[in-house]
């Protein structure tokens, strides 16, 4: 039996239903680049500094969640075109329309609500966040290459908004460097939906029929290697090596590269993967690779002069 015939999964009860369509887990994604600068400002300790970045990764998972809502009500005919997204709450009919209508509203509006008690300029990178979103659901995501860009802008934004909830600048470096890796992932998730969706790759997204595997293939390879790259001019630039006092962050550069790597055989390695964004979250290698990343950065930039 093929899996586009395969039976329905058992009918999940509403309030499983809800959450699913909320997609908990990309909140991961909110916690990496919203709490990002809070890492790599020297503040991880800092308790009232760990706060307002837990603030702001709480207003982004919830305009995450309403944008997610908002992208399954206009996608829902696609969604139940294609043999694992059908499985979706709203595509499935377990969650009705107007209630996700009604909760993506409320999720956007208490977030911007919360966001303007924060810091009026991170209220400000949340509504352009929110813009963004919406104009990529409607038009941007049916053009060629602009909607891996608009995917990026969101990273950007991300990155850029944790900053200004916990009053630092944005590195210059942490920002090309975020911009690469979510064009690296953009790309990736195009091939892998080129390479199995087959003659239903403009029923499940449009967008798919302009992709070609070998540019796409182009532009995994070319963003993969320029984001290697970039992190390491980052390591081994003077500004680096002064505002964390050592010359250790180069030692990260093979967690980086492994992932890099690792991230590139899941595009092409696991077809029958909804999306190689989630798949790497579910992957032990990968884990355990950025689980090392992680612990390699914290010791070196919180040891560093003591």
């Amino acid at each position: 039996m093929t899996e586009d015939a395969s039976p329905p999964p058992r009918r999940r009860p509403w309030p499983l239903a809800f959450l699913v369509a909320l997609r908990p887990q990309q909140w991961v994604k909110n916690v990496a680049f919203v709490g990002g600068p809070l890492l790599f400002a020297k503040s991880l300790f800092d308790v009232p500094q760990a706060l307002r970045a837990l603030a702001a990764v709480t207003i982004f998972c919830a305009l995450s969640s309403a944008v997610y809502l908002w992208n399954d009500l206009i996608d829902v005919e696609k969604d139940r075109a294609h043999p694992r997204k059908r499985r979706r709450p709203i595509a499935a009919g377990e969650l009705s329309p107007r209630a996700a209508g009604i909760a993506a509203v409320l999720l956007a509006v208490t977030a911007l609500a919360a966001a303007t008690r924060l810091d009026y300029r991170f209220a400000i990178c949340c509504v352009v966040y929110l813009v963004k979103d919406l104009a990529y659901s409607l038009a941007l995501k049916k053009i060629p290459y602009v909607d891996v860009l608009a995917i990026a802008a969101g990273f950007l934004l991300r990155v850029f908004a944790g900053a200004l909830a916990i009053r630092v600048d944005a590195s210059p470096f942490l920002l090309v460097c975020t911009g690469l890796v979510s064009c690296f992932q953009g790309f990736g998730k195009r091939a892998h939906e080129r390479a199995t969706a087959g003659d239903r790759a403009t029923e499940q997204r449009a967008v798919l029929a302009s992709y070609r595997p070998q540019h796409l293939r182009i532009a995994l390879w070319v963003t993969g290697i320029a984001t290697i790259a970039s992190y390491v001019a980052y390591t081994l630039a003077p500004h680096t090596r002064a505002f964390f006092h050592t010359t250790k962050m180069v030692w990260t550069v093979p967690c980086v590269a492994i992932g890099v790597g690792r991230f590139l055989q899941l595009v092409s390695g696991r077809p029958k993967a909804e999306s190689p964004t989630e798949e790497m979250l579910r992957d032990p290698l990968f884990v355990a690779n950025l689980i090392v990343w992680v612990g390699l950065v914290i010791g070196i930039i919180y040891s560093a002069g003591h």
